[in-house]
């Protein structure tokens, strides 16, 4: 167990602690045959199943949507629209208790709503937390829409949404954001407040939409002074009722709730949305698997019940098929990967590291052999101009110092060379000539060019890899760390570095791509302004990043 590290108690439900016991016992079971052993009994309720009492919803004295809306995951002609009943964000049950509530949802073409062209009800049930994922099909491909819920006197927010444009039409451009890492307890969601404005198509969120640790009661950095955060915070989460609570501190984040609004999000996970640093059935303080996977399943349930994901993602016990594949027109498609769930675990305990036996043993994987095939597979259909990789930690070689043979991070791809040997091989054999890997985990911004020879500089350039900086993990930054010019030196293929929070914005076309480094200068206070820190243009065709 690291140094000041402590082991967070478990309250797991009866039955989940039995469960832990039975797999103690079976230590040959795999994780996928632990799903079964481990699955909550808490799935959707089947189709007409009333396994709660209705509530009346003109008895909801206080606003259910104080959660906001979201969508996700368009498709052409398709969108998933996502919110969360909860009068009482910060009670376990949400004020609901164990009762379904009715709810309307209506999608038009206009805010008003004067031209509605979609609607429906759908039940908000206990089971799931009151949460509410409606997949509206019979849309039109490449639109905007506008979005909205009710039950009994109340109405929630309008959220504006967008299909994707139709897999067999071209398009002639696509704007997308990066982002990731939004630490409630070091700092505020500024960024967020900025994106909400931009004029986006699709905001991809690359993991670690929030944090397992600790949150005082005036919001760690945040330092409110104008309230007072529940204890019940103050803890790290482990139980599925600590993770669902902490989703809704996350989604009361007023700036939070303005970005969901404006766009459509994709998301994927990294660790801290279940634990720092884990590798599959095992974290960081050594925990046995089987005691592991229980607090897996937890967060993984409550990932999904509070974010814009479809059916198809909805977990079984401590497994959930994270990754996925959609398309702009022809313009793009997109790759999200889940570098967490299917890893071997990391090398030489975790710490940076030369490259050794252990780390680049040709058996180890960071994405898992299905996954991978799965990936390399869909490049070989292809026939989009930008093949985008959206996953959570550096793809692209990065060593930490200046000596001969430098160490590197055992947690990124680095710590899994045959993994990545594998991937960019098959990007060879696909005959992918635009490749874009998006990335987060780190906290800064990084704009690196993806090498056939990490090593030779002069080496053919396969694609470019852009991480995004943090939204508020690691607090304020500055704009150069005080390991930047050993970064750039050590690494001539990284073309930028920037330590400030924010974001990046993509714009794609059949000809170029361009990336435009948003940071902002403080998330300690709010309210900071936003500027560029660095833009990059690299040709279709002609893979290699130039300053814009």
């Amino acid at each position: 167990m690291p140094p000041g590290r402590q082991r967070p108690s478990s309250q797991h439900a009866p039955e989940l602690r039995a469960a832990a016991r039975h797999l103690a016992r079976r230590r040959f079971l795999t994780v996928t045959a632990a799903a079964a052993a481990l699955a909550f009994g808490t799935h959707l309720p089947a189709t007409g199943a009333a396994s709660a009492a209705e509530l009346d919803a003109a008895r909801i004295t206080d606003d259910p949507f104080t959660l906001g809306v979201a969508s996700g995951d368009p498709w052409p002609g398709s969108v998933l629209l996502w919110t969360r009943l909860a009068p009482e964000p910060y009670e376990a049950d949400g004020g609901l208790a164990q009762q379904r509530v009715v709810v309307e949802w209506e999608v038009a073409d206009d805010e008003r709503f004067g031209a509605v062209v979609r609607r429906g009800t759908a039940i908000a049930h206990p089971e799931v937390h009151h949460t509410l994922h409606v997949e509206v099909d019979g849309l039109d491909a490449g639109r905007v829409y506008y979005y909205r819920f009710r039950t009994g006197t109340w109405i929630s927010p309008t959220g504006r949404t967008r299909t994707a444009p139709a897999t067999v039409g071209p398009a002639s451009a696509l704007t997308f954001a990066a982002v990731s890492c939004q630490a409630y307890h070091e700092g505020y969601f500024t960024a967020h407040r900025h994106l909400a404005g931009e004029d986006v198509d699709v905001v991809l969120h690359l993991g670690d939409y929030l944090y397992e640790y600790a949150v005082d009661a005036a919001g760690g950095a945040r330092k409110y002074t104008d309230r007072v955060l529940p204890d019940l915070f103050n803890r790290e989460t482990v139980t599925l009722e600590d993770y669902r609570l902490r989703y809704a501190l996350y989604h009361r984040d007023p700036d939070l709730q303005a970005v969901h609004a404006m766009h459509p999000f994709v998301v994927t996970w990294d660790d801290h949305e279940t634990e720092n640093n884990y590798a599959a059935d095992s974290d960081e303080i050594g925990t046995p698997p089987a005691a592991f996977l229980l607090r897996r399943a937890a967060a993984y349930r409550a990932h999904w019940e509070n974010q814009p994901l479809r059916a198809s993602q909805l977990p079984n016990g401590p497994d959930a098929q994270l990754y996925r594949r959609l398309h702009w027109g022809t313009l793009a498609q997109f790759d999200v990967l889940d570098t967490r769930q299917y890893r071997s675990d990391q090398a030489y305990g975790d710490r940076p590291h030369i490259p050794g036996p252990e780390s680049d043993d040709p058996a180890r994987t960071i994405i898992g052999a299905a996954q991978e095939r799965w990936l390399i597979d869909g490049w070989r259909t292809s026939d989009a101009v930008w093949n985008v990789m959206p996953q959570q930690v550096c793809f692209s070689q990065r060593k930490l110092d200046l000596s001969p043979v430098a160490r590197v991070s055992m947690d990124a791809w680095d710590g899994y060379r045959a993994s990545r040997d594998r991937v960019l091989a098959g990007a060879r054999a696909a005959g992918i000539d635009n490749l874009m890997v998006l990335t987060g985990d780190v906290h800064v911004g990084y704009a690196f060019d993806i090498k056939d020879d990490f090593d030779n500089p002069s080496s053919r350039t396969l694609g470019t890899e852009i991480v995004t900086p943090s939204i508020a993990s690691g607090m304020d930054g500055i704009a150069r760390p005080t390991n930047w010019a050993t970064y750039l030196s050590a690494n001539p293929h990284l073309k930028f570095y920037n330590g400030q929070r924010g974001y990046v914005r993509v714009q794609l076309t059949p000809q170029a791509a361009r990336a435009d480094f948003k940071t902002v200068s403080a998330v300690t206070t709010p309210g900071a302004p936003i500027t560029t820190a660095a833009s990059f243009v690299t040709e279709a065709g002609a893979q290699g990043l130039k300053p814009a």
